[in-house]
């Protein structure tokens, strides 16, 4: 065991744990020295593939050790405030999946918590880490579209796959569909327009194929305003086929498009693009790293490497968390009562 690198514990080994596994694995000064899993089936594959890390069926056991510098959540979301819990009052830090929880109560327990045990909190954001979006990020902060009025965020997908025991088609343990994907595009709105203010509030829509499931809506779409009057459309299916999504932007000076597309989401050779118009010519921004939710997880988990050995930033803050979460509570409520719904009174009232 290197003393010199973060020592990583893993909580969760399911379908998107796996590759959380293979990100700590595969980052330099990161060690993954354990891995708690459900099953006997996650237990045995986890001691396969990574024969040096030990393995626990009790992610509570795992937490006994003395050797663990930082902890990986990746867990469904009704489990994340109950373990996140656990493991920041062992005053470890923590890479939390994202939603951060199901409520703003949950959410501010967990900040609390991170503060009380001097706990780096980081929300698992990773499309912030994307070698395309940030580029948009990047392009936005220098001016080069001016003043941000407008930013499209779409997404056209298959449906979700079930998860874990079915837990994401389940409304009690998935908290709700707007929490599963579209936070994250909720989470670039308010990251394109951080010079814009806090975002006000969320007018939403959303309907089911499933006439079964009302609750679980395959169609879902949200304008939010911000401060300044730029505003931010969120728009999702799941009613479609493969994974397609698009972010077009525009301000006062240009505008940028920006798309990914795969087979699946988790495909490992996308096709992307990034175009850019400054008001008279249109050009191809390169993006020359493969870009991906596979591929940023390396990132991420060297920004927590970073973080806690050089006292760098996060990227994705706990507060950051809070408010993606408060976006999506906000829809939620919108679309249930036809209207919009002012955001700060969400974060209050939960």
């Amino acid at each position: 065991m290197n003393a010199s690198h973060v020592r990583f514990g893993l909580i969760g080994y399911g379908a998107w744990g796996h590759f959380h596994a293979g990100a700590i694995a595969a980052t330099a000064s990161a060690e993954l020295v354990a891995i708690a899993a459900k099953s006997d089936k996650t237990c045995d594959a986890a001691r396969t593939t990574y024969p040096q890390a030990e393995v626990y069926s009790d992610f509570r056991q795992m937490l006994g050790r003395k050797d663990l510098d930082a902890i990986v959540i990746a867990l469904p979301s009704h489990l994340h405030h109950e373990v996140a819990s656990a493991v920041l009052s062992t005053g470890r830090h923590l890479l939390l999946e994202k939603p951060m929880a199901l409520s703003i109560e949950q959410c501010d327990d967990l900040l609390q918590l991170a503060k009380d045990n001097q706990c780096l909190l980081a929300i698992g954001h990773e499309m912030r880490f994307s070698s395309l979006w940030s580029r948009v990020k990047e392009m936005v902060d220098d001016g080069f579209v001016g003043n941000v009025q407008y930013i499209l965020v779409e997404l056209s997908r298959r449906p979700y796959r079930l998860g874990s025991e079915g837990w994401r088609y389940d409304i009690n343990r998935v908290g709700d569909w707007i929490l599963e994907e579209p936070i994250h595009f909720f989470d670039l709105a308010r990251w394109y327009l951080s010079t814009s203010g806090d975002p006000k509030q969320v007018y939403a829509m959303a309907n089911s194929r499933q006439p079964d499931h009302p609750e679980l809506q395959d169609n879902f779409s949200a304008i939010v305003t911000f401060d300044g009057g730029a505003y931010a459309v969120i728009t999702q299916t799941l009613s479609a086929f493969e994974h397609h999504q698009v972010v077009k932007l525009t301000g006062t000076k240009g505008a940028l498009w920006a798309s990914w597309s795969g087979p699946m989401d988790r495909t490992l050779h996308p096709s992307f693009s990034l175009r850019a118009f400054d008001g008279e010519n249109v050009e191809t921004i390169p993006i020359t790293k493969t870009t991906g939710e596979v591929f940023e997880l390396e990132d991420q988990v060297a920004m927590m490497v970073r973080a806690i050995r050089e006292r760098q930033s996060l990227e994705a803050t706990g507060n950051d968390g809070k408010w993606s979460v408060a976006m999506c509570l906000a829809a939620r409520q919108s679309v249930d009562i036809g209207r919009p719904v002012a955001i700060k009174e969400v974060m209050a009232n939960q």
